[in-house]
């Protein structure tokens, strides 16, 4: 393999009316690929595992990132940027510090514009799912669809994401109980329509998305 690292980019959260938007990148090494692919013979969207086995899968990724196997990295972007600057801004915003993430333990140099040298990103290869898009200066990406279906590192890179996201989510809910947070994890069911009608919005809920029920 001429690439001597793979990065995984996959996000979390995009319909949710409340919370981060998340996304996660894995980077696995080339010389530990097959290591790595024992330890997750199964490549699957977090979306369809049960959250029994994405904890399971995700403590298997913290085994793996200290044996030295793979490196991750998750960022959340925040509802109020999202209501600012858009969706896309906020997913595209968390893809880039995802990577600055990972970059240190590439090996990789910095962009040019930072003072480094691009050289090194040219033995990285990143994958991403759907319509994502990493910056210019990864030389060697593709975009797959259903990439999380059919690559390790995008599956494991869901994995980390939603792990992370829904932690997050349950933390809120003990701020903010009344919403149910824990059980919807932000997205529109009807409880949680219901629970924004009788208490209103917090801070972490995406106003641009709720501009029906507000008004």
């Amino acid at each position: 393999m001429r690439h001597k690292q793979i990065i995984g980019i996959d996000e979390v959260g995009r319909g949710p009316l409340a919370g981060p938007v998340a996304v996660g990148a894995v980077c696995i090494y080339a010389e530990h690929q097959r290591r790595v692919a024992k330890l997750f013979p199964v490549v699957k969207d977090s979306k369809k595992l049960t959250p029994k086995k994405r904890a399971e899968w995700r403590e298997r990724i913290r085994e793996a990132e200290t044996l030295g196997y793979l490196s991750c990295a998750v960022t959340f972007v925040a509802p109020s940027v999202i209501d600012k600057k858009g969706l896309s801004y906020a997913i595209r915003t968390a893809i880039e510090k995802s990577l600055e993430a990972i970059e240190p333990h590439l090996g990789a140099s910095l962009p040019s514009q930072l003072g480094g040298s691009t050289s090194k990103l040219g033995e990285t290869m990143v994958l991403l799912d759907g319509g994502l898009r990493a910056p210019s200066h990864y030389i060697n990406q593709e975009t797959i669809i259903k990439g999380d279906e059919k690559e390790l590192a995008i599956a494991l890179a869901s994995i980390v994401a939603k792990v992370a996201r829904d932690a997050r989510m349950v933390s809120l809910s003990k701020k903010f109980p009344e919403y149910g947070f824990e059980k919807h994890k932000g997205y529109g069911t009807r409880a949680h329509y219901t629970a924004i009608k009788k208490n209103g919005l917090t801070k972490h809920h995406r106003k641009s998305f709720l501009k029906r029920v507000i008004e």
